[in-house]
Formats: structure tokens, C-alpha cells, sequence
């Protein structure tokens, strides 16, 4: 059973590059970015984790911060940044174009990832759910541990993520609390009783039940004069390898000696299964012509049809049933959560994502960003795999 897990928008490798601005309206405070509840989000915490993107992204090389709204530095920048060859040189317009374009999506990003990680913990504190500083530690060193070989190599790792320990160990808690929470969640949707799983198997039975198989030994020919050639030699008693060697246009077969396994009604030319159904075991049939060709077959195994009993069955609806109950209480849980932290989410005017209660508008509908279809119903996976320290490529 696929595990399932509480999806939450938490970016731990923000790419791009931002600069602070002035926060102001929506009742947020002069010195924050955005207000959840009665929590802030501080201007400085903004900063923090946009230099930390930006030392990221740089990968050790010089950090150079687009600087809204003129973006005199970054064009400076990618000035000095070499041109690709066979691309022209670009205009000052066009390098201030893409600075913006870069900021704007570091800034959702960054936005993104301090509102929701607020909403996680928020929601996990409202449950009483916690987790021990030890736990966390020993989940960083473990990660630490498969991530890097050597404390060299994490220092390193950690001058050129621009990120500090305690930052990392932050991610990590955030992931414990997303995993508590959905423990949480999804807790009730465990219990699935033996008549669930009865009702379930008796609605459902053909699901468990086996057709008739047989496996065949074959060879396809283009013409029927080179079919019934194949048939005189293996009734001379020649070896079915050799002659599906010598005649058989069925690449597939006959990279198997003529074996064609398990073969059920439904899957093969109608002339062909009409046939192969009507033949008993041992029989040489053909030639049998169907749309790709005339074909020789011997049927040399019948497995009859069965049917899987409740019992034996048991385990994998109860698997069943129970990952599909966690799944539809976790869409619920996720799309409630999702509505009520929006509504307690105020952001300044330069600071608006589709978190926030006063979303921006779509330029072209006026309608909110977050309703649009391309927007995700859930909050969408981390963008990279673990919440701990991830080692330099």
C-alpha cells in the first residue's frame, strides 16, 4: 500500500533571488510580510530565507540579489555573465525583464513556504501534536549521515546552501509535524471491519477471480503456403525452436522459442482465440489466418479459471479499503485546512500569493489566483525529495 502523506507546500530549494521591499496595509504590521492568525511573518524572516535561495542558487559563486524596481545590480550582473555562443547580446530592458521575472518567482516561493510552514505548525499546536528536539536531531543525523561522507563535505555544503544547521534542523521538524499530522488525520480511517471487507469481496468478485489461461507454442507466417511448411516440419518432428527460427515473423515469440504465455480470451486475434479455446492439449492447429498473419500453434498448458476466496482475499481489501479511507479523509482534512488558514492569512500589498485572504487577481478574469484551474487543490510536494541536508551534484 502506497504510503500516504500530508502534501504541503514547503519549497526547500528556492531558486532565484529577491531583495526586501516595504510591507504595508491589509492589517499587517510595518515590519512583517504577512499576518496568519495572530502570528507574524517578519520581514526579516523574508530576507533570511531569501538569501538563503540566493547563496543556493549561486552554488558558491558571487550572490547578487535582483534589487527591485530598477534591478541596477542584477543587470549589472548577468552583464558580466558570459553569452551563450550563438545568442546575441541582450539589452539592458531585456536583462532588467528577466531579473524581475526572477524575483517575482523567488518571492512566491519564499512567500509560499513561511506561510504554509506557519499554517503547519499552527494546525499541529491547535492538536497538541509535538515533536522532541531529540527526535529531530536524530532524524538530521541520519539524513546527515547518507547525505555526506565526510563533516568536510557538510561544511561545505552548508557555506554554499547558505543555510545554517539551525535552518536545516527547522525543515526537519516542519517534515515531522506534516507527518504527525497526517497520522493525526487519517487515524479513524484505519478501522475497516470484517464486514466492510465482506461487502467489499462480495460486490467485487470478479476482481479476484482468474480466467482460464493457456500457454502456446507458435508460429506466425506472412503466407499460408509458408504456414503449412512450418506444420510439416514439426510433424516430421523437427524441434519447435528451430522451426519458429526458420519461419515465424512474431519477433516477440520467437525470441522465446514460439512460448506465448498465459494467454487469456480477450487478448488475441478473435481467430486465433476461437481456436486456441477449441484445441486440446498437445494438438498441432493451423493454419489459422488472422489479420497479422497465418498461425501454427500447439496449446501446451491449461490453467483452468479460479476464484479467489474471501479469505485469501482478505488482506488486500482490508489494504484496499483502508488506503482509500485515509486518502478521502486526508482530501478532506487538506481542502478544509486549506480554506480556513487562507482566511486567516493577511499579506502586504507586494507580498500577495494565492495563500494569502487577499490573493491577487487574475489580470485577465479578475478572479482570484487560487481558483483558477491550474492552481492545486492541495498544496503541492516539497521540491526536493528531503527535508534534510541534501549533498552538492
Amino acid at each position: 500500500m502506497a504510503r500516504i502523506t500530508l502534501k504541503l507546500l514547503l519549497p526547500l530549494a528556492l531558486t532565484g533571488a529577491a531583495v526586501a521591499l516595504v510591507a504595508c496595509g491589509n492589517d499587517v504590521p510595518p515590519n512583517a510580510v504577512a499576518k496568519v492568525g495572530d502570528e507574524t511573518i517578519t520581514q526579516d524572516e523574508f530576507n533570511k530565507w531569501v538569501e538563503t535561495a540566493v547563496k543556493s542558487q549561486a552554488q558558491g559563486a558571487t550572490a547578487v540579489v535582483p534589487d527591485p524596481p530598477d534591478y541596477t545590480k542584477c543587470v549589472a550582473a548577468k552583464k558580466k555573465t558570459p553569452t551563450p555562443e550563438g545568442q546575441g547580446k541582450q539589452t539592458d530592458a531585456a536583462l532588467k525583464k528577466q531579473c524581475k521575472t526572477e524575483y517575482d518567482t523567488l518571492k512566491r516561493e519564499v512567500m509560499q513556504f513561511l506561510i504554509q510552514a506557519e499554517w503547519v505548525q499552527q494546525e499541529a499546536n491547535k492538536r497538541d501534536i509535538t515533536v522532541s528536539d531529540k527526535a529531530v536531531q536524530k532524524s538530521f543525523e541520519d539524513q546527515k549521515k547518507q547525505a555526506f561522507p565526510t563533516d568536510k563535505a557538510y561544511q561545505q555544503f552548508l557555506k554554499t546552501s547558505g543555510m545554517t544547521e539551525g535552518d536545516i534542523l527547522f525543515r526537519v521538524k516542519l517534515s515531522q509535524l506534516q507527518e504527525k499530522l497526517t497520522q493525526k488525520v487519517t487515524e479513524d480511517a484505519k478501522k475497516v471491519s470484517d464486514q466492510d471487507v465482506e461487502d467489499y469481496y462480495n460486490k467485487n468478485k470478479q476482481r479476484f477471480a482468474q480466467p482460464e489461461r493457456r500457454d502456446l507454442l507458435v508460429v506466425l507466417t506472412k503466407t499460408q503456403a509458408k504456414a503449412e511448411q512450418a506444420r510439416q516440419a514439426l510433424e516430421s518432428g523437427q524441434p519447435w525452436k528451430t522451426v519458429v527460427k526458420q519461419y515465424s515473423i512474431d519477433e516477440a515469440s520467437k525470441a522465446q522459442g514460439g512460448k506465448l504465455a498465459a494467454v487469456a480470451k480477450g487478448q488475441q486475434d478473435k481467430s486465433l482465440e476461437d481456436a486456441v479455446f477449441a484445441a486440446s492439449k498437445g494438438d498441432l492447429q493451423g493454419p489459422v489466418k488472422t489479420q497479422f498473419g497465418w498461425y501454427v500453434f500447439e496449446v501446451e498448458k491449461v490453467t483452468p479459471a479460479s476464484q479467489q476466496s474471501l479469505d485469501q482475499a482478505r488482506d488486500t481489501i482490508k489494504n484496499l479499503l483502508r488506503s482509500e479511507r485515509q486518502q478521502k479523509a486526508l482530501d478532506a482534512f487538506v481542502k478544509d485546512f486549506r480554506e480556513q488558514y487562507k482566511d486567516e492569512t493577511n499579506c502586504s500589498d507586494d507580498y500577495r500569493v494565492a495563500e494569502c485572504k487577499n490573493a491577487p487577481k487574475d489580470s485577465s478574469t479578475g478572479a482570484s489566483q487560487s481558483n483558477q484551474p491550474n492552481q492545486p487543490t492541495q498544496p503541492a510536494q516539497p521540491t526536493q525529495p528531503a527535508p534534510g541536508p541534501q549533498p552538492e551534484k
